[in-house]
């Protein structure tokens, strides 16, 4: 409770008060500031401390290559293999520890970040800071997931406007920049996100600006229900895998066979062999719908009444879509098999 003197020597004394008060306060500023510079010069210094070890330790695996490549292996001596194998072995793990303690520490950001944010430091310091953002960044695809859906139900089924076509465009647009920019910081927090599904991101933002300047006609027309169509089941697959892959993580992580800061994504990796394989199916389905929206939009930039260069554009972009996700979600499949295949072999 607020103390409110009513005579001149309560005021004086609240006044002494708060005189020792504000001394206090400049002290720990003071001794905040001091540690902030100790914190910073740390910083500093085991960024440097890294840099030099790893660019050491790749000349040592270079020197350790060509030493394997001069002397056969059965020139080797039993003990000097194992030391070999040993020191490679360590090489992976102290790359691996690097790679930790980089996550907290300030880098430059990269390009993309550098140009939205310009040379702010996005890295957060502590691990209650990172998760805390990671679980906001998944929220907020969940949300939007739920909202789009919603959107382009409306739009599919209930009303057949081209401002509100324009705004389904202007959101899209607005999320796949905004997950752009937030995987660019996660990354520099240590979250592994595989490059295709962040590029992917970037695709599907040149593509709903495309949409979103794409004029009212008949071409338009043609080409709507079949967006939105596909719209609507991308959000619901997107649901299912956020849904399902949250609580694969949740179990990994809980055994430590998976980072704390990796995420969702809106595609297949080899830890979702655990209990979802049953969401592939929904995947390809997806895949081969871009790859129709892709012919059929080709198809029409050919009729002699295309006059829209958005034709082709969104043609292109479904295009390489289609080729990412088929190559990447095929790949993870393929070295799974061959996994397996070499698990047999030596079982």
């Amino acid at each position: 409770m607020l103390f409110s003197p009513t005579e001149l020597s309560e005021c004086f004394r609240e006044w002494d008060d708060l005189e020792k008060d504000f001394q206090h306060i400049q002290e720990a500023h003071r001794l905040y500031k001091q540690k902030l510079e100790e914190v910073t010069r740390l910083q500093n210094s085991c960024s440097s401390a890294i840099a030099r070890q790893r660019k050491k330790l790749r000349e040592l695996a270079l020197s350790l290559k060509r030493c394997k490549e001069n002397l056969s292996t059965s020139n080797l001596k039993p003990e000097e293999r194992e030391s070999i194998a040993e020191m490679e072995e360590s090489i992976k793990e102290k790359t691996s520890a690097f790679f930790e303690m980089e996550g907290f520490l300030p880098k430059k950001n990269g390009l993309y970040l550098t140009l939205v944010l310009g040379n702010v430091n996005v890295t957060l310091l502590n691990k209650q800071a990172k998760f805390a953002y990671k679980d906001e960044y998944e929220k907020f695809k969940l949300i939007l997931t739920v909202i789009l859906f919603l959107f382009s139900f409306t739009c599919r089924f209930l009303f057949s406007y081209r401002v509100l076509d324009a705004l389904f465009n202007f959101l899209l647009v607005w999320y796949y920049c905004t997950l752009t920019i937030r995987e660019s910081i996660l990354i520099s927090n240590g979250s592994r996100i595989k490059g295709w599904w962040v590029f992917h991101h970037y695709v599907s933002t040149f593509l709903s600006g495309v949409m979103l300047t794409w004029p009212d006609g008949a071409l338009y027309q043609m080409f709507r229900n079949q967006f939105l169509s596909y719209n609507l089941y991308q959000s619901f697959v997107q649901f299912l895998q956020y849904y399902y892959q949250s609580g694969c993580l949740y179990r990994l992580r809980a055994l430590g066979e998976r980072h704390n800061m990796d995420l969702t994504v809106e595609g297949f990796q080899s830890w979702m062999w655990r209990g979802l394989t049953f969401l592939l199916p929904f995947l390809f389905f997806g895949h081969f719908w871009q790859l129709y929206n892709s012919m059929t939009l080709f198809g029409m930039f050919q009729l002699p009444e295309c006059k829209e260069w958005q034709v082709l554009m969104c043609g292109c972009s479904y295009m390489v879509l289609f080729m990412g996700n088929l190559y990447t979600t095929l790949r993870v499949v393929y070295q799974k098999y061959v996994n397996n295949m070499e698990k047999s072999k030596t079982a």
